[in-house]
């Protein structure tokens, strides 16, 4: 049994996180208290959650997300939705792109950015004729793959 030096109860030594560093190998404050302390000492770093997100993962911060969503008129690059959230980066160099709304910056995800996929996507929806299960430029469509007819 220990007593946690934040909330000052009684509890057993598995409610305390492990601290190879101390006597007894475990931490002075309880797991909810250290799990406070965390949060509190990154807000206090970093900002708040958002902040803290923004310069792990992109290396910008809220300030940056607000100018360039003033840049953009307040709109997603690709849709022009407005208020956009999501911050998009190209995955092979980690630089920002711009700031879309969730569902353009998943859809270029889903198409793992491949240019060329997207082009065909688009002429896809610009074809605009549906098929009514046979024939479709030359192709036989069956219920799991499009094979050559």
């Amino acid at each position: 049994m220990k007593r946690c030096r934040d909330c000052g109860e009684v509890k057993a030594l598995d409610d305390f996180p492990i601290a190879t560093s101390k006597a007894n190998g475990r931490q002075s404050y309880c797991k909810p208290c250290f799990q406070a302390r965390v949060v509190a000492s990154r807000i206090r770093v970093h900002g708040d959650r958002r902040e803290y997100h923004l310069r792990h993962r992109y290396g910008i911060g809220v300030a940056d997300v607000e100018r360039m969503l003033e840049a953009q008129d307040g709109a997603c690059l690709i849709c022009d939705k407005p208020d956009p959230e999501h911050v998009d980066h190209d995955h092979e160099t980690g630089k920002v792109r711009g700031i879309l709304c969730f569902n353009c910056n998943q859809g270029l995800g889903n198409f793992r950015d491949d240019v060329r996929s997207l082009i065909r996507a688009v002429g896809y929806l610009m074809r605009g004729s549906s098929w009514k299960g046979k024939g479709l430029d030359g192709f036989q469509v069956s219920r799991h793959r499009l094979a050559a007819a």
